[in-house]
């Protein structure tokens, strides 16, 4: 029979840590909430670092701070077994693989110039549509599953479109935050206590305060250089992204196609490539920071500053979460938020994504094809976007 998990688990490694989150970033396929699966089936069935309960208070705090979700969660899974090294280790491990994918597909590019080259990426681009309609939907079945929070969800698309760019996003949010005070008090509260991290309260609030100087300072640095403004850029929306994953879309598309540093092609392609590796959607930054700044440094740039913030937040969180998710407030605006988020995707969804890539009726049902394929068939993602580069090839 098997043991029931300990929610008091023997500390590990930095190694151990390592070793089991490198299989994971070598095999979690299906983006962040696929990835919760992963985790949980490894480190609290088979590893038994932390119990259920302990597990599904981590995922719930992640999911109400800014940042990566899912990369949170690994985070400070490796924070709990091993220490503060045992937390980079995790990172490591689970993010590295794919952000080395992703640069070796920035500097193969150019082979990608003739037909058949082109044609593949415009494959890239339309699965892009499919893989986000996706999440969208299954999005909106958890996080808009009444009247309140699907209105709360239209009022950010209103919100994105008539304010374009990351004004519009966090005026979104903001937004959806107010409203799910009205709206959304109504749910029961979770009791389970959080398992106990290795971060003091003046750890927590260290980190705090350097979340919030680095967002409010880097702009005035960024006119230093060319590194400078990426750091600002990707540190900036790793900041301001909430619900992690394909929600980052739009904010990177923002912080860098806008200013010219990465062509709208270019981003649509490296995201579409993105669905093909396994690991987080964030590792995204590494290839968009090896285009923006050719070279090692622009995708290292890139890759540390998304991440950070989000891990800022979670270290600075930690020490007092069990005091705030007890609160029934803020869990009403944690779902007003995430209603908002659901809205803020659906207008990525038409723009820049279907905008840029459906060009046509045989798009259409390219796109079509790649979607069902997804939902219904529930393919791997990785296989989807084999057969739609492929049909992109074929079409042109």
């Amino acid at each position: 029979m098997q043991r029931p998990p300990r929610r008091d688990a023997p500390a590990g490694s930095p190694g151990e840590v390592f070793r089991a989150f490198l299989k994971l970033g070598l095999t979690s396929f299906g983006g962040p909430i696929a990835h919760l699966g992963y985790y949980r089936d490894e480190l609290v069935v088979r590893r038994r670092w932390i119990d259920e309960g302990g597990y599904a208070d981590l995922v719930a705090l992640c999911q109400f701070l800014p940042g990566p979700a899912s990369s949170q969660t690994g985070f400070a899974l490796g924070l709990l077994r091993g220490g503060p090294l045992g937390a980079l280790a995790a990172w490591a491990a689970f993010t590295l693989p794919s952000a080395l994918i992703l640069v070796l597909f920035a500097y193969g590019a150019a082979a990608f110039a003739g037909p058949i080259g082109q044609g593949a990426l415009h494959g890239l681009k339309v699965v892009a549509v499919a893989v986000i309609a996706q999440a969208v939907l299954g999005m909106a079945r958890s996080l808009c599953p009444d009247r309140g929070r699907a209105g709360i969800a239209v009022l950010a698309v209103l919100a994105v479109t008539f304010a374009a760019g990351p004004l519009g996003q966090v005026g979104a949010i903001v937004l959806g935050g107010l409203l799910g005070l009205w709206l959304c008090r109504g749910a029961p509260v979770a009791g389970a206590a959080p398992a106990r991290f290795p971060v003091s309260r003046r750890a927590g609030t260290a980190a705090l305060a350097s979340f919030f100087a680095l967002l409010l300072l880097l702009p005035f640095v960024a006119g230093w250089g060319r590194g400078a403004a990426l750091f600002d850029a990707f540190y900036r929306s790793g900041a301001l992204v909430f619900g992690g994953g394909h929600v980052v879309l739009p904010l990177l598309e923002s912080a860098v196609v806008r200013p010219g540093w990465v062509g709208e092609g270019a981003f649509l392609a490296g995201y579409g490539a993105t669905q093909a590796v396994p690991g987080p959607i964030f590792a995204f930054a590494a290839y968009l920071g090896a285009v923006a700044w050719p070279g090692l440094l622009g995708a290292l740039i890139g890759l540390a500053a998304i991440f950070l913030p989000g891990f800022l937040v979670l270290v600075g969180v930690l020490p007092f979460w069990d005091a705030l998710r007890a609160r029934p407030i803020a869990q009403a605006a944690l779902r007003g938020t995430n209603a908002a988020v659901v809205g803020i995707l659906a207008a990525a969804l038409y723009d820049p994504v279907w905008t840029s890539a459906v060009l046509g009726p045989p798009d259409f049902a390219l796109a079509l094809a790649a979607f069902v394929l997804l939902v219904a068939w529930k393919a791997p993602p990785w296989l989807v976007v084999a057969l739609t580069a492929a049909g992109g090839v074929l079409l042109g």
